[in-house]
């Protein structure tokens, strides 16, 4: 059947249930018979079946990772109580709002009631499910552990969320000082000193060269100040587009934005965290070492990372053991090092690798809330030199034709 044909689309129905009484509701189906169909084997005799209107403004909500990851967290739950899959996917449907993630899931339904794996099911759905969560379902519906496999693949979506927030949180942080200190500064440039210049040339006397070299800046920044502002968006734009359509530049990004003071480290042991969590994840789910180091190298989110799990790789096919591997490459701290040695010495790689995972993501919470507690005072700091030099510059002459006519 063509991908076209499978395509879903909602419909509101009205009709009467097996006790007669009226009901109406939503369904997901991809044509009008097969919803009528599906109406009846539920038991509803349907009286009016139409396509849910579109609304004017707008569609679905977006499907975030988050989303994926609350998802994989209900499932695992109702699976654990004990409800069958199919059914599992009727009682999450029900409670979702956004209705695009409800469209999803239950495409995902009717593809497992037609007999099709659930692994298969969410490859059809590359955009909101990975390679990495594929294999991980599939590897749990071939070892009969679907369950307490959806469980662990639910505690690394939550836990690679919550850092990639806390990462975004630091990264944002800088951002908004240097865009807050931009936007009050050009407001005064171009609202406020123009105010004071006409004001000095009833003077008559030659202005301090601080208070010239402001009002040259002012006169600038009201002439060509759309000229400044298609810079900065292009600049913006162009760098996006580049680090997209540029593997070489992109890497060049990673490389330089590790050597960053305080939000390169950040990002630095968030790779570890990263590497710690998906190798314990894929590794404890029983996928072979080699080929969990497939899965953890696009994970890290780094070129730097990526290229010395490659190595990695490459040295454990040959025979080389992970931890000599990871201290050859000089990216992996000492810790992560040892911990990882402990664990093949000892049999139990994946708890070890969990708690390189816990120890790291732990350094990264500490960075960001140090960070956060630092920036605060930065930010008065540059505002405050920032404003206060302006108003200097402004308030010189006043104070120089006070002392003249005192």
């Amino acid at each position: 059947m063509s991908e076209k044909s499978q395509k879903l689309e909602s419909y509101v129905w009205e009709g009467k249930d097996r006790k007669g009484a009226k009901s109406k509701g939503e369904i997901a189906g991809s044509s009008l018979a097969l919803v009528k169909a599906q109406l009846r084997k539920q038991g509803i005799i349907p009286d009016k079946v139409k396509k849910k209107p579109k609304p004017l403004f707008g569609g679905s909500k977006k499907i975030t990772p988050f989303d994926i990851a609350m998802l994989t967290r209900q499932l695992a739950t109702m699976m654990k109580a004990g409800v069958p899959l199919v059914q599992s996917f009727d009682i999450v449907a029900d409670g979702l709002e956004n209705k695009g993630l409800q469209k999803l899931v239950m495409s995902i339904r009717n593809d497992i009631s037609s007999g099709t794996s659930f692994a298969a099911s969410l490859r059809k759905h590359p955009k909101h499910f990975d390679n990495l969560y594929c294999n991980l379902v599939d590897s749990g519906e071939k070892a009969g552990a679907l369950e307490q496999m959806l469980d662990r693949i639910a505690l690394y979506l939550e836990k690679t969320e919550l850092l990639k927030k806390k990462v975004k949180k630091a990264m944002t942080y800088p951002i908004a000082v240097v865009v807050v200190a931009i936007v009050v500064t050009a407001i005064l440039l171009v609202k406020v000193v123009p105010q004071f210049e006409s004001l000095f040339q009833g003077f008559g006397a030659e202005l301090p060269v601080f208070t010239q070299m402001v009002v040259r800046l002012s006169d600038w920044m009201q002439s060509w100040w759309f000229v400044v502002l298609l810079g900065i968006a292009g600049t913006i734009f162009l760098f996006k587009e580049a680090k997209t359509r540029s593997q070489k530049f992109s890497d060049i990004v990673d490389k330089y934005v590790l050597k960053l003071p305080v939000v390169g480290e950040i990002l630095d042991k968030s790779a570890v965290a990263k590497f710690g969590r998906v190798l314990s994840t894929t590794f404890a789910a029983g996928v072979p070492l080699v080929d969990a180091l497939d899965s953890v190298a696009g994970a890290t989110g780094n070129a730097i990372y990526r290229d010395a799990i490659q190595r990695i790789k490459a040295d454990v096919s040959s025979g080389t053991q992970l931890q000599a591997s990871m201290r050859q490459q000089d990216v992996f701290p000492v810790m992560a090092v040892q911990l990882t040695a402990i664990g093949e010495e000892s049999g139990n790689l994946d708890e070890m690798l969990e708690k390189v995972a816990v120890h790291y993501e732990a350094v990264v919470d500490d960075m960001v809330d140090n960070l956060t507690a630092l920036m605060e005072p930065m930010i008065m700091a540059v505002l405050g030199v920032l404003v206060g030099g302006l108003i200097i510059a402004m308030y010189l002459p006043i104070f120089q034709m006070g002392n003249v006519v005192g």
